[in-house]
């Protein structure tokens, strides 16, 4: 049985549409991400999918209607989520462990956070990423079988957020349902299951990232700058541009970078620098909606970012 369905899900503020007939499944130790700007309709939709907010449509939280699930089976972390804040996070931790009947340890939940050596400092004297990670272990006392969370990485720098990563895989492999919403394209490709694209209120696209880069994605390039001539194409046995000096070498595998580079040297074609790049999920949904999301915001019309050049002809 999916311990997330839902059906047709709408919600308008006044004239603002911010659900427009959402409609989505996630099974039983899936981690699901949804993907979209800020104004996309991703807090909206958690908030309908828990509970916390009417909706026109049908939402079922373990074959029931969300507000008749009992809460001790899901742990949700809002987007903006303001706990006391003269609260060491070990009493943080404790505090919301106190709700319930059997928590889990303090200590323990603050270890997995990475939140051990900080665990008596005051909430407000933690950093942005401290206190989210300290509010990750607070949504996990009472062992959730549904973890929701709202943007859990904002603020977490690189190796603390990998360690979350790692967090939910774990919880996710004992057989917890994560549904994370997250504007950073990395952490649903590195981390989902499956991802769901949200714009405006709609659902434009849901499957694998795997899938959806296939799909949509478009083509992998190779970059390569150096002092070529217009015969430097007809040398190549793949789909290749020259312009303005720089050769493009279309669907180059990373394993046959080398056989391109040998037969530029065969034929005397000399090059600086080359760089690959595969498409990923920020293609995919530029592709879709015509936006880029950059630091959480939409960018209309925009153009991927132009990849970084590697000196010394090494493939970044």
């Amino acid at each position: 049985m999916d311990v997330i369905v839902a059906d047709g899900v709408r919600r308008r503020y006044g004239k603002t549409v911010a659900l427009a007939g959402v409609s989505m499944s996630v099974g039983k130790g899936e981690v699901f991400a949804l993907i979209g700007p800020n104004g996309a309709g991703k807090t909206t939709l958690v908030r309908a999918l828990t509970g916390t907010t009417d909706s026109e449509g049908t939402v079922k939280l373990f074959g029931s209607k969300p507000r008749r699930v009992e809460r001790e089976r899901i742990g949700l972390l809002p987007q903006n989520f303001s706990p006391p804040e003269r609260l060491t996070a070990r009493e943080l931790v404790t505090f919301y462990g106190g709700l319930y009947d059997a928590p889990r340890p303090t200590d323990e939940l603050l270890a997995e956070v990475g939140m051990e050596e900080d665990a008596d400092t005051y909430y407000e004297n933690l950093s942005g990423g401290q206190q989210r990670r300290t509010c990750v272990a607070t949504t996990l006392v009472n062992d959730p079988d549904l973890l929701v969370l709202d943007e859990p990485t904002t603020g977490i720098d690189p190796v603390g957020r990998r360690r979350l990563w790692r967090l939910l895989e774990d919880l996710a492999d004992s057989g917890t349902t994560v549904f994370i919403t997250t504007h950073y394209m990395e952490e649903a490709q590195q981390l989902a299951d499956r991802v769901g694209l949200l714009a405006g209120g709609e659902l434009v696209a849901l499957d694998t990232p795997s899938a959806l880069i296939e799909r949509y994605g478009g083509e992998s390039l190779l970059y390569i700058d150096g002092a070529f001539d217009t015969a430097v194409v007809d040398s190549l046995s793949y789909e290749a541009t020259l312009t303005d000096g720089r050769l493009t070498v279309r669907n180059v595998r990373p394993e046959d970078i080398g056989a391109v580079t040998q037969t530029l040297e065969s034929h005397a074609h000399s090059y600086d620098s080359l760089t690959w790049r595969q498409p990923d999920l920020e293609d995919v949904y530029l592709a879709l909606t015509g936006q880029a999301v950059v630091g959480g915001e939409a960018l209309s019309d925009a153009v991927p970012a132009d990849p970084l050049v590697s000196p010394g002809g090494e493939a970044q």
